[in-house]
């Protein structure tokens, strides 16, 4: 096991409650339980020495090559020696259906012969509470068991293999040939009883769950058809295990810390619920056919509304509607190749974020226009939201991209402080609510005047980040058009596309975030669902040719089971930050979207099919 293989080199399974990242050296390297928030069993991906891992290989040197079974979220290594072959099946029980026992939370591992005669090693090395206490290992009845002394927690792997324990360690050597096979379950906190199905059944089970559950289409059809429709089922699968089943919340990432900037400071906990997902979360479940999911993620976002007061709004939440996500650092943990600190919680809960208001009100806007989703309950409390966006539009907040420097008047909170007024006036319209639609036009009017004289660079053609930073630019300039704040023929809207692609773009289309400062030192790479963002204003813009080249480079981006983490440094391709990253799968299909309308009709993508994106320019605006 090499101490810290590259970010992007592992697949990720899971059970719709908890995750784990498995690296191609067949190396459980993350994963907490029993929730993706909880704190982790394995976490080597954040310490090689002291966070634990459970890694299945071969003794000699191997080649590896990594895949899904077809249409599912069960991962195959498959190990290549001089003396042959072995496979390794990983999975988890996803806790909804009739898959495993009931409540049966493990990650089973298969490893079997292929050909020849395989030597490999297994070492089950748990460390709880983020590696901060060895366990106590033993042997019984066949079984090893670990458990917490600090929590009494016990994660207990059925097997057949003769483990050694040492050093709260447990490890096994053997010999496989194609006739050989051997099953680990590794159990957290399993039922005294053990009244388990056969592994083999739980797997056959756990294939059909996946398949049942995936999106299926007639190819020849589907808005998908083409070369990105295996990769945007593939991200379907992704935000399917980002997804928490019991309450329908979906994290940004399943991981903590994984670091923006290899050795740096940028390390952040993901494992939490942001409302500025929301709407394109909904446009890309939605248009792969997942209404369920996307019905429970906003339903999930209506309890907020009604559990508190508009100025009480966090910009997120955990994935219980959790308030309370205080940031610690870790220190005992080294980081992933020495990138500290390790942080679990995440102190952008306490910012003041005015943009999420707009980002709820678009979401949910969207989601009615093909379900009936909200009551006249619900409605006061948007409502409140409204009017609540018309008395603070004009303050400072921290941003979208929660920065530690010091509030500021950023133009993209006040574009979706707008969004959330016109969002509201169209739903008084559609639904007979009643509301001071009177005053949220005059204010939503103010709010444009103002973006427009302040937010508009008029000598260098742009819209900038703030209004009191002269020369700094955004990426989120692209999203003025897709909200629908401006028409995408605008030429402050065609101008700012521009000016993005000359000063935060690569030449093959990777999109940093902005520039300027940001209160942190360090640098990050390209932020991925900025690129794709990017994607989307050419489509729309009808630079179709162009948009198709970004979005082939970012395709080309994604690992070999086709995941992406949060951003890619440009000159090397490597993957940084959490991995996989929610948002940059939602912008691999929205953005595959608004090529696919965009090539079908032949002209600027300014309605994808499916959900509506808005009212003639993508998610919509009217005034």
């Amino acid at each position: 096991m090499s101490e810290y293989p590259p970010i992007e080199a592992h697949g990720l399974i899971g059970d719709l409650q908890t995750c784990a990242l498995v690296s191609r050296e067949g190396t459980v390297d993350w994963c907490p339980f029993p929730g993706v928030e909880s704190p982790s069993v394995f976490a080597s991906i954040l310490d090689a020495e002291r966070g634990g891992h459970f890694t299945v290989a071969p003794e000699a040197e191997f080649d590896a090559e990594q895949s899904y079974i077809d249409r599912t979220n069960i991962l195959q290594t498959v190990f290549t020696t001089p003396s042959g072959e072995v496979q390794l099946t990983d999975f988890m029980v996803p806790t909804k259906g009739d898959v495993g026992a009931d409540g049966e939370r493990a990650i089973y591992r298969k490893v079997e012969g292929r050909k020849g005669t395989v030597p490999i090693e297994v070492a089950f090395q748990p460390r709880f509470d983020y590696g901060r206490a060895k366990p106590t290992i033993t042997v019984r009845d066949g079984d090893i068991v670990a458990t917490s002394e600090k929590t009494g927690d016990r994660l207990v792997v059925s097997t057949s293999l003769d483990f050694h324990v040492a050093d709260a360690e447990a490890r096994v050597t053997t010999t496989l040939t194609p006739a050989d096979a051997h099953w680990l379950v590794a159990r957290f906190n399993p039922d005294t009883d053990g009244n388990y199905a056969p592994s083999e059944q739980v797997l056959e089970n756990t294939v059909a769950f996946w398949h049942d559950w995936v999106h299926t289409c007639d190819i020849t059809e589907c808005i998908f058809e083409g070369a990105w429709h295996d990769l945007a089922v593939r991200s379907g699968l992704t935000l399917k295990l980002l997804t928490h089943d019991g309450t329908g919340g979906i994290c940004a990432a399943p991981t903590t810390s994984l670091p923006e900037d290899i050795g740096g400071v940028r390390n952040w906990d993901y494992r939490y619920n942001w409302i500025r997902d929301a709407a394109f979360t909904v446009q890309a479940l939605v248009n792969l056919g997942h209404t369920y999911e996307a019905m429970r993620y906003i339903n999930w976002f209506l309890e907020r509304c009604h559990a508190n007061e508009p100025a009480e709004m966090q910009p997120l939440y955990g994935l219980h509607g959790e308030t309370e996500l205080p940031e610690e650092e870790l220190d005992h943990l080294d980081g992933y190749r020495g990138s500290k600190p390790v942080r679990i919680g995440n102190g952008a809960v306490e910012q003041r974020q005015l943009d999420t208001y707009g980002e709820l009100l678009l979401a949910i806007s969207e989601t009615a226009r093909f379900a009936d989703i909200f009551s006249e309950d619900d409605w006061e409390a948007l409502r409140g939201i409204v009017d609540y966006v018309c008395d603070v539009w004009e303050e400072k907040d921290a941003g979208i991209w929660e920065v530690r420097d010091g509030p500021k008047h950023f133009v993209f909170s006040k574009v979706m402080c707008w969004v959330a007024l016109d969002r509201g006036i169209a739903m008084t319209a559609e639904n007979g609510f009643d509301a001071p639609t009177d005053r949220w036009r005059d204010v939503r009017h103010r709010i444009k005047s103002t973006v427009l004289e302040e937010g508009y660079d008029e000598e260098a053609g742009y819209f900038l980040q703030a209004f009191e930073d002269e020369d700094t630019i955004d990426a989120t300039g692209l999203l003025i058009p897709i909200v629908g704040f401006l028409p995408v023929d605008d030429d402050r809207v065609q101008n700012t596309i521009d000016a993005i692609q000359a000063r935060l773009t690569s030449d093959d289309g990777l999109v940093r975030r902005y520039d300027g400062e940001d209160g942190l030192p360090g640098e990050e790479g390209a932020f991925l669902w900025c690129s794709f963002w990017l994607v989307d204003a050419l489509a729309l813009s009808g630079r179709v040719e162009k948009a198709e080249d970004v979005f082939t480079t970012l395709t080309g981006a994604v690992n070999h089971v086709g995941l992406l983490a949060e951003e890619i440094d440009s000159e090397t391709g490597a993957h940084l930050g959490n991995f996989p990253q929610g948002f940059s799968h939602i912008g691999l299909i929205n953005s595959a979207l608004y090529l696919a309308h965009a090539k079908d009709s032949g002209e600027s993508a300014t309605e994808p099919m499916g959900i509506r994106l808005g009212d003639g320019h993508s998610l919509g605006g009217s005034g």
